[in-house]
């Protein structure tokens, strides 16, 4: 739609995607690329050597977020930040944050080669482990970066006894002063991400970049349901404690609540679960699970889980079990401002053809709303498929997005 100055290279784009698929740990399905790993250290050297090749200045802060930094001409304005991350689900692919996170590299690019001087500085982020975790958290580097990771989070373990407190130093970080180096209200003139959409209503409106309207608030919570192991053979039924039919009564709980016809549309899941002991002759005395709710409704995600709670109660009550309900996190759903909504329309529509929609799954940008405006631009995922190895989006839809969100940066750098 017309030469535009800070038109991105796709090829350029093209190269940089494939070439941070090959840090990846090939001994698990997809694209893995999981943080506080060797790969995902790998993939982090290349990006900031990247970044010290276009002329910025690059920093890992207190929660080992990797930062690429052009100064504006007004200095004392507060920067612009563009951000995304690169780790992924085990058996991800090679757009989910990736994306977003090399599409500020590429403008920081246009920026040298065209002599553009914005009048905020510009930062470029690689926020750490915006996946859930193996410490039961996700977003963590955002987390830390608005001063939202607590004590308890820190001190949080994965399977190998490491703290999340350990891995954060290991990986650059500094976690004694994360919160009096975090960012606070007015540190941030605005933040924008650009995502692949992860859903299907791009590709089945035709549409080729999507204005996000919303974002949906995320509650995690881990239930650890305790009975008693007993053989299997010789156990009456009606004297069983079995912790394993208890869980999975709780799974279809869960099923059932969020089936149930809401003003705002909410689901539910449960994708992690582990019995112990895990023998086939054996009545499992303990299971854990993960289960989170979603939606953009808050007050509607608190009444599920007291409703959720209530029926664990029951259920244990029933089968004889202690069943314990611990929320491991929760993001909460914002709205984006129709200010930015507006002025990122206005850059989209001058781009391509342009839907606005709601965001389904969770971003760092849940958390940098605790402290900026915020503004997120979608581009089109094949069948609507992510976190599997068949995530897909055409290259030159994802030079689309580019050119959207660096029609948005000169737009806000002129208004804010």
């Amino acid at each position: 739609m017309g030469d535009f100055s800070l038109k991105p290279d796709p090829k350029r784009i093209e190269r940089d995607i494939e070439t941070m698929a090959t840090f990846v740990d090939r001994s698990k399905p997809g694209w893995t690329r999981r943080p506080f790993t060797p790969w995902y250290e790998q993939g982090r050297n290349w990006l900031r050597r990247q970044m010290l090749a276009c002329g910025m200045e690059v920093e890992i802060d207190a929660a080992s977020n990797l930062i690429g930094r052009i100064k504006g001409s007004e200095p004392h304005l507060p920067p612009i930040m563009i951000g995304s991350h690169t780790d992924t689900v085990t058996g991800g692919g090679r757009f989910d944050g990736i994306v977003g996170v090399l599409a500020g590299l590429e403008i920081a690019r246009r920026l040298k080669e065209t002599g553009t001087v914005l009048r905020h500085s510009l930062e470029v982020v690689d926020f750490t482990a915006e996946e859930p975790s193996e410490f039961g958290i996700s977003t963590i580097g955002s987390r830390g970066m608005v001063n939202n990771l607590t004590e308890e989070m820190l001190n949080r373990r994965d399977m190998t006894g490491l703290t999340l407190r350990e891995a954060i130093k290991r990986a650059g970080g500094d976690p004694e002063r994360i919160g009096e180096r975090s960012r606070k209200k007015g540190d941030v003139a605005l933040y924008l991400e650009l995502h692949i959409e992860q859903g299907p209503v791009l590709e089945q409106t035709d549409n080729k970049l999507g204005v996000v309207t919303g974002i949906v608030g995320i509650h995690r919570y881990r239930v650890v349901v305790e009975g008693k192991e007993n053989h299997a053979g010789t156990t009456p039924m009606a004297l069983r404690s079995d912790a394993l039919t208890g869980a999975s009564r709780l799974v279809l709980e869960l099923e059932s609540l969020c089936r149930e016809p809401f003003a705002e549309p909410v689901v539910g899941t449960v994708g992690k679960l582990h019995v112990e002991p895990n023998a086939a002759n054996v009545i499992p005395g303990r299971v854990v699970f993960e289960l989170e709710v979603r939606s953009l409704d808050t007050e509607l995600l608190e009444q599920i889980m007291l409703r959720f709670r209530k029926r664990a109660s029951e259920i244990g009550e029933s089968q004889t079990l202690n069943i314990r309900i611990d929320c491991l996190s929760k993001s909460e759903a914002i709205r984006v401002d129709e200010r930015v909504q507006r002025v990122i329309a206005e850059a989209c529509a001058a781009t391509a053809k342009t839907v606005f929609l709601p965001s389904g799954a969770g971003h760092d940008a849940n958390q940098l709303a605790k402290i900026a405006p915020i503004g997120m631009i979608f581009v089109p995922s094949r069948d609507g498929r992510s976190h599997c190895p068949e995530e897909w989006t055409d290259y030159g839809d994802i030079a689309l997005g580019v050119e959207a969100l660096a029609r948005s940066l000169l737009s806000f750098d002129r208004l804010i």
